[in-house]
């Protein structure tokens, strides 16, 4: 009973943590729909890939959302055709590359400086690398889900212009309207009812806003209060002393911190201390292991992912994440 109320608390605890920001994402999202130019906004992005990955990485900087927040802003700018590098770039890197995460990592260890520039760093590196990787795929639809994948519009080219396959057998769904089948979604809406939406008055534009932030929290709400009940489960049956009798080897201890920032699912902007209360039995990589990685790939965070992308490819993401954060913490760890 002890156990079950410990879980229950937790399970409160991560659920209002996490759901402001994944308000404050949700809005962000409907503001990118209805009050950005996409046309501006996939314009103004490079076309390198490389360039597209560091560019979106940084975004977070414009966006100061967690891991709970970035997904829906992720989810809208992939449907909005901004290239992929700059998606993914800042799915990984926004919940650290942000002014309130920065600011709480430098209360926390502000005696260890170095704590908060690599943060930084290192998590900019890995997120930029990894989107790189994935704009390898030139077309990245068969990863996302089918509902994102089909809201993608496709790019003008001459080999769309010679296809004569008849609308209604292209993927997606449709409705009828005034002049034939018109794709029924967030961007075809957006290029046909909203097309002219700079003229729409104000309180269009906030109905508009209202009807989707409904529709995404309901979505995502439900995941993500799954995703949280699953990390305090894990948090309450977890054997503790396991975990911190690893944290002595400077192998053993990344990896010790690495597997408990995805167990625990601590939001960013306080992860930061969390990681403190671990200072005098970890090492200094592993409390940075904890704060890079954390943010990245956490349960409730790989739930809210799975709304974006297949898990195949959420695993791919799991796997470079750690695999990079291991080899970045632990060239640190040895050279300084």
């Amino acid at each position: 009973m002890n156990q079950l109320h410990n879980a229950f608390t937790l399970f409160l605890s991560l659920l209002v943590e996490a759901m402001p920001f994944l308000l404050v994402g949700v809005l962000l999202s409907g503001i990118l729909l209805l009050f950005i130019d996409e046309r501006k906004l996939i314009g103004a992005m490079p076309k390198n890939p490389i360039l597209g990955a560091f560019v979106g990485s940084c975004v977070g900087f414009l966006f100061p959302v967690c891991e709970c927040g970035n997904v829906p802003v992720a989810r809208r700018l992939l449907m909005q055709g901004v290239p992929s590098p700059v998606a993914i770039g800042f799915l990984l890197a926004a919940p650290t590359i942000n002014p309130i995460v920065i600011w709480s990592t430098w209360v926390a260890f502000r005696d260890q400086p170095e704590i908060v520039v690599l943060r930084v760093v290192f998590s900019l590196a890995i997120a930029t690398i990894i989107a790189s990787v994935f704009s390898i795929q030139s077309n990245l639809k068969p990863i996302l889900q089918p509902a994102i994948a089909c809201a993608i519009p496709r790019p003008q080219s001459k080999s769309r212009q010679e296809d004569n396959t008849p609308t209604l057998l292209q993927s997606g769904t449709f409705w009828l309207g005034q002049s034939g089948p018109v794709q029924m979604d967030a961007v075809a809406l957006g290029n046909t009812m909203a097309g002219n939406i700079s003229t729409k008055p104000l309180p269009y534009k906030l109905r508009m806003l209202l009807d989707n932030t409904v529709q995404e929290l309901r979505e995502l709400g439900g995941v993500l209060i799954l995703g949280s009940a699953i990390a305090a489960a894990i948090q309450v049956l977890a054997p503790r002393e396991l975990i911190l009798s690893l944290g002595q080897g400077p192998i053993t201890s990344i990896v010790a911190m690495m597997v408990l920032a995805a167990l625990v699912s601590i939001c960013s902007t306080v992860d930061s201390f969390f990681a403190l209360s671990f200072a005098s039995a970890f090492t200094s990589g592993s409390l940075l292991a904890f704060l890079v990685f954390g943010p990245m790939i956490d349960l409730k965070g790989i739930g809210l992912m799975l709304s974006i992308l297949k898990p195949r490819a959420v695993f791919y993401l799991f796997g470079l994440a750690a695999q990079l954060t291991f080899i970045f913490t632990l060239l640190y760890t040895y050279f300084f």
